[in-house]
């Protein structure tokens, strides 16, 4: 299963590695870097189901649970 938020839908981005080097004398050899989403395994406890749900989740997915609730976020996006 890939790396992926089960909310947000972030993953993994393809990104330009230049260094200040680079851009100083025009040239590029760093080529591409893979940059990682900050993502995490989360036991979120759901009261209106009595369940607990494991799901990986981005830090801003946990954020927005946190505000708005759990069974609300994760009921829109599908996981419950």
């Amino acid at each position: 299963m890939a790396r992926k938020c089960a909310v947000t839908g972030k993953n993994t981005k393809i990104a330009g590695g230049y260094s200040n080097r680079t851009r100083a004398t025009q040239f590029n050899p760093t080529g591409t870097k893979r940059r990682k989403a900050n993502l995490k395994k989360k036991r979120i406890f759901v009261p209106e189901i009595n369940k607990t749900v494991k799901v990986i989740l981005s830090t801003k997915a946990i954020k927005t649970i946190q505000k708005n609730g759990a069974y609300a976020v994760l009921k829109k996006a599908g996981v419950i």
